[in-house]
């Protein structure tokens, strides 16, 4: 069948973002935007600082907005909190986060937050919030601050907030806070008050359980008065390289009362992070696009500093590699930084943990540095889509390891299958939950992990395997066309890959999203004349079978789904070459039995040998007579 489906593409808005005339595809479109101009003076000993912030908050939503929120995250990271009660009622707790105070054979697991005493938790206190001038409302509620305005924010109107607070950095347990495990003294993630997320699905409350973020995009403006003697990595482009230490080898450090100045500036990011240590260095490249990558870290040994120095080469090779496949990046820098407590990704910035072998390094390296697409440039909403973010992110991961550090040359036909082994193992393990489920609520982290980093990455692979790879990859460019910058659904993406191939996916988002029904098929009766193919499972899928007959030929079978409405190309790859393809009818999904009628005698038959239909069970798909 070749039934197209009518172009969506023509109900087109135009907005205006950063001064960048981009295009949006739902009519009504619309978004908020933020920009920060923030000055921080940090008392390193006390683990303490003081902020001052002028935020203009623009109001696009088409209604008035009496209340306004922003996060705390800081607050977290305090005895009794809902991250500390998380900690000590979920069945396998993050290792970071808690202490064995039982033994090895009979471990009892602590929080780490229960014990914090005053002078190690963390917190953001306001001193004074104002909006236009005048007072507001405003209360404390675990890690959300929720302003009542002393007059509504009308559609179409810029407020203009100002912010005082004051902040101690929690010990170093989730992504922030100081003395790493690895001695870096300052990891300042989510460490200002941030401006919640209001969009077409409301505000975006989410108390800081201990998974990850969405935010308006806007503009970043940060100074930060720090001791002298450390050295800054952070989000944007450093404003002044020759007053700090460590940018440029004869810098002369402009230092008031032992401390110097750090100024910071980025465009079009939703999130800004930066860390200091005094024993910090810094390198840099350039790739060929012009993207210069730093590297901001602790060389506490010659295999250390030998594995960063690679890793920045492959770094600058990423930037371009990933350009090329998934849409430009836009920023001019990117900086990677050791801290943290793994690896987490932030507007150009990452902070990631260093002391890793080479191709341990890259990877969470390659990871992070990804998530600039599925995450920063797109602003995916981490707390409903995790799996868009991190399946994604590890679908790009995966091809740029591939490609860069294993110079692998061609691809193969299923580069993800490690996510796919990883992903049979969940489905059959009884822990799994709807992918949809917003990401605090798994019952259990490996549940969580393996859905959002591996069960995603399949549903991008499988995809191909609908559509064909060459719709995929287009899909891919054009997504970030259509929806950089501008907070996209995966119903979004869905609907790029839907005008790019032609086929309806609806079946296949709702039922691999938003069930845990697996697929199954397997091979039935087989004689000189017929095949008989069987669904097993509650989830239909189109075929690829490949039959080698009796006589040493080849045939390629193509079953359609009825309800795909359409049929994917023939695809390149190696082991179909010279193959004829033959394209049967469509299958009903309503029909769990399908034959397939022959000329000749087969001899072996196989149901994907591309490995990238996410069958559960593969002792089945394979049949010689």
């Amino acid at each position: 069948m070749k039934i197209k489906i009518l172009s969506f593409l023509a109900l087109i808005c135009v907005i205006n973002i950063g001064g960048q005339e981009v295009k949006a595809q739902r009519k009504g479109f619309w978004q908020q935007k933020v920009d920060y101009t923030m000055d921080v003076n940090v008392d390193e000993k006390a683990y303490q600082y003081d902020g001052k912030m002028a935020l203009k908050y623009s109001n696009n939503s088409g209604q008035s907005l009496k209340k306004v929120y922003f996060h705390l995250y800081f607050n977290a990271f305090q005895p009794g909190s809902m991250m500390d009660y998380r900690l000590k009622n979920i069945s396998d707790p993050d290792k970071r986060m808690v202490s064995n105070i039982g033994t090895k054979e009979k471990p009892i697991l602590q929080s780490r937050i229960e014990t914090l005493q005053p002078n190690q938790i963390g917190y953001q206190k306001i001193k004074s919030l104002s909006m236009n001038g005048a007072n507001t409302s405003y209360k404390i509620d675990g890690t959300i601050l929720e302003v009542t305005l002393p007059t509504a924010i009308q559609d179409g109107e810029t407020a203009n907030f100002n912010i005082e607070w004051t902040a101690q950095v929690p010990e170093q347990i989730r992504r922030s806070g100081r003395n790493s495990a690895e001695g870096v003294a300052l990891s300042m993630a989510q460490w200002y008050p941030k401006m919640a997320q209001f969009d077409e699905f409301g505000w975006h409350l989410d108390e800081y359980i201990g998974r990850e973020f969405i935010a308006p995009f806007g503009n970043f403006d940060v100074t930060i008065h720090l001791n002298k003697n450390y050295v800054v990595g952070a989000s944007g482009v450093l404003q002044n390289p020759d007053e700090v230490k460590g940018y440029q080898a004869k810098a002369k450090v402009k230092a008031s009362n032992g401390k110097a100045t750090w100024h910071y500036k980025a465009q079009n990011i939703h999130d800004f992070v930066w860390a200091a240590d005094p024993k910090f260095v810094v390198d840099s490249a350039a790739s060929k696009n012009g993207i210069k990558v730093y590297t901001v870290y602790l060389p506490t040994d010659k295999e250390v500093i030998s594995n960063w120095k690679t890793a920045l080469g492959l770094s600058t090779e990423f930037f371009d590699f990933c350009s090329a496949k998934f849409g430009t990046y836009p920023w001019p820098t990117y900086t990677i930084i050791q801290g943290g407590d793994g690896g987490m990704e932030y507007g150009t910035a990452t902070l990631i943990t260093g002391g890793r072998n080479l191709k341990s390094l890259v990877g969470v390296i390659f990871h992070e540095s990804a998530h600039s697409w599925y995450q920063h440039l797109f602003g995916i909403n981490e707390t409903v889509d995790e799996w868009f973010d991190e399946g994604f992110t590890s679908y790009v991961e995966e091809l740029a390891m591939q490609h860069l550090f294993e110079k692998r040359g061609a691809i193969a036909s299923n580069p993800l299958i490690d996510a796919y082994r990883a992903y049979y193992k969940l489905a059959l393990s009884g822990k799994e939950e709807p992918m949809s489920l917003l990401a605090d609520y798994y019952n259990t982290n490996y549940g969580y992990s393996n859905e959002a980093y591996n069960k995603g990455a399949v549903l991008a692979e499988q995809l191909g395997y609908i559509i064909g790879q060459e719709n995929l990859e287009k899909t891919f460019l054009k997504f970030y066309d259509i929806w950089k910058f501008k907070h996209p659904t995966p119903n979004d993406f869905k609907r790029v890959a839907e005008d790019v191939s032609g086929i309806n996916l609806k079946w296949y988002f709702n039922l691999f999203i938003n069930t845990t029904r697996q697929i199954d098929y397997a091979i039935g009766k087989v004689t000189d004349s017929e095949i008989q193919l069987l669904n097993k499972s509650n989830f239909a899928m189109p075929l690829d079978i490949l039959v080698e007959y009796q006589d040493g030929s080849k045939e390629l079978f193509y079953i359609p789904l009825r309800e795909m409405r359409g049929e994917k190309p023939e695809e390149n790859f190696e082991i179909y070459k010279g193959i004829k393809r033959t394209i049967l009818k469509d299958w009903f999904w309503t029909n769990p039995e399908y034959k397939i009628s022959v000329n000749k005698a087969p001899k072996t038959i196989t149901i994907d040998p591309s490995l990238r239909l996410a069958d559960v069970e593969s002792a089945n798909n394979s049949l010689t007579r």
